[in-house]
């Protein structure tokens, strides 16, 4: 089962805050989090799946269930792809920077080497897919930063 992890107290409200998702016990153990601060809800691979790919976004959770919208992701051209991989390297770095003995450390090193290097202009615009989607169609690592420890 595949874990998703959301700010306490926010039951039935439309935009409830996730904060980070887990594929596996594994992942969720390794998570750098006081577990007990924060609403954990199981739920399937296959919807883990859509969040990481961004085929799906959360609209809220009540009890332990959890409410998805579909989504559509689009990158209309190089620079709003550019944008977003800056993004994604900001949180990557500080993660590399204080977690130099995490178990995960490599993987984000590695995940982030890999964003640095991807060529832009071998991307055909628009991208009508997540980033982590277009990875996992080359056949390389992709991982949602939600999923960062």
């Amino acid at each position: 089962m595949s874990f998703f992890i959301f700010t306490k107290n926010f039951d039935n409200i439309s935009g409830s805050f996730l904060y980070r998702i887990a594929e596996n016990q594994d992942d969720l153990n390794n998570l750098n989090i006081n577990q007990s601060d924060y609403k954990i809800i199981e739920d399937s691979q296959e919807n883990f799946n859509a969040v990481k790919y961004g085929t799906k976004i959360i609209n809220k959770y009540n009890n332990n269930e959890i409410f998805y919208d579909n989504h559509t992701p689009k990158f209309l051209n190089k620079e709003k792809l550019q944008e977003h991989i800056y993004g994604l390297c900001v949180p990557i770095n500080d993660f590399l920077y204080s977690n130099k003995n995490h178990s995960q450390y490599n993987q984000w090193n590695n995940y982030k080497n890999q964003l640095d290097s991807l060529n832009l202009n071998n991307v055909e615009y628009p991208l009508n897919k997540s980033l982590e989607q277009y990875f996992n169609d080359l056949g390389q690592p992709s991982y949602s930063i939600l999923q960062l420890p």
